[in-house]
């Protein structure tokens, strides 16, 4: 459900069959039916929808007629070359509704506006060595009233709301960050969704950065094709996401996915410190600190040059580190959850993705799998803008999912 903060409890996201209902009464819930179809099915004909939502022929007419004059599908030409009658498919109107994302992140804030199929209109970006509130929620909000004069004000009329992700300890970590407590402290009193809403009338919610990401594979991504999976995003801090039977999982304290938490090795009473954590060995911090050590830009760590030299040597060392830090993840996730694969993404270069997926298959061929099943490690297709994506999901399915908390994928 969604909570009066705005926070998305994703363990209360919808339990929703394909299905709409011809009784009447009916008409708002079987359009957003007829609109979930299209977003994850693609363009389809009438008798194509009937037919994949159990609505009577007639119904779907009278919800496409709707649908059309309320500018959220179009008409695309004619199939002809069939038997019969050419048949004309329904497709979402790019120009029907949109939704503005916001990521605040550990190293940047990112606003994009996206459009009715998901596509991103417009993106900004704010990068920072670390996120102040004094500089970020003014910020905020100049990046909002752009965004208004860039849309213009009539399509501004359909913009449903804001989706905000960031991390739900922003102020967390901040010894690892050789940060000051005060610094950091702040985000514990700061209730972020509302310091948004405070800036616009538009209706704001909030998510987990990584829950948020997550989302985005899963329903614009290589995930609406998993039942399940574990989502891995490799960002400043690593963290990720837990899809089982399609649904989104983040438990009452949305430990669900807190991957960077989970421990790299035994705790011994006798040890001088806990073991490390994942987030520790795998996050693009580490891959900073690599950099900045050897007198290099930090910021190579998320683009191209991380691959270049002089960068390339410590990239290299990083990558192995982390690796076999998230194969140790992925071995002890499989034991517990049976997963159909695993999916990894970040916000850095692609290149050095592929090259991550490739150690983490060879640390994977390190462990014993006798008892369980290993899962595949796939690439994600969002990338860096996931997390804002993902948020800007959240007010677009609270106006037009069928469940207003929605994400999972329709059933085939």
């Amino acid at each position: 459900m969604t909570t009066a903060s705005g926070t998305v409890d994703a363990d209360d996201l919808g339990r929703l069959r394909p299905r709409g209902s011809n009784q009447i009464g009916m008409s708002q819930f079987n359009e957003r039916v007829v609109l979930q179809a299209i977003r994850f099915h693609g363009s389809m004909p009438k008798a194509d929808i009937a037919r994949l939502t159990n609505l009577s022929s007639q119904t779907i007419s009278l919800i496409i007629n709707r649908l059309l004059d309320e500018g959220l599908v179009l008409k695309q030409p004619s199939r002809k070359g069939r038997i019969g009658q050419p048949s004309v498919p329904i497709a979402l109107n790019p120009e029907g509704a949109y939704a503005i994302g916001v990521n605040i992140g550990r190293r940047s804030m990112d606003v994009l506006l996206i459009d009715f199929v998901g596509n991103v209109q417009s993106r900004s970006s704010l990068p920072y060595a670390y996120p102040d509130p004094a500089r970020l929620f003014p910020e905020i909000a100049n990046q909002l009233a752009r965004l208004h004069d860039v849309i213009g004000a009539e399509r501004a009329r359909r913009l449903c709301g804001i989706g905000v992700a960031a991390p739900l300890m922003l102020g967390g970590w901040h010894q690892l960050l050789t940060l000051e407590p005060a610094q950091t402290d702040q985000w514990n009193q700061i209730d972020i969704a509302a310091r948004i809403q405070a800036m616009t009338a538009l209706p704001v919610q909030f998510a987990k950065d990584t829950a948020a990401a997550c989302v985005a594979e899963l329903v614009a991504g290589r995930g609406r094709g998993i039942k399940s999976f574990l989502y891995v995003f490799v960002g400043t801090f690593i963290g990720g996401g837990v899809v089982l039977d399609s649904h989104l999982r983040s438990g009452r304290h949305g430990n669900a996915g807190a991957l960077g938490s989970m421990p790299l090795g035994l705790a011994r009473a006798d040890a001088a410190a806990p073991p490390e954590q994942l987030l520790s060995a795998a996050s693009l911090f580490n891959l900073e600190q690599l950099f900045d050590a050897a007198g290099l830009d930090t910021t190579a760590s998320t683009d191209a040059r991380a691959l270049e030299a002089p960068w390339y040597t410590h990239t290299m060392a990083w990558l192995d580190d982390a690796a076999c830090a998230i194969a140790l993840t992925i071995n002890s996730a499989t034991g517990l959850l049976d997963l159909d694969d695993i999916i990894i993404d970040g916000s850095l270069d692609r290149r050095l993705l592929a090259l991550l997926l490739v150690r983490v298959e060879a640390a994977l061929d390190d462990y014993s799998w006798e008892g369980i099943s290993r899962p595949a490690v796939l690439a994600g297709t969002i990338g860096a803008d996931a997390r804002a994506i993902g948020g800007a999901l959240l007010p677009l399915y609270a106006h037009f999912a069928p469940d207003r908390d929605l994400f999972l994928k329709l059933d085939k």
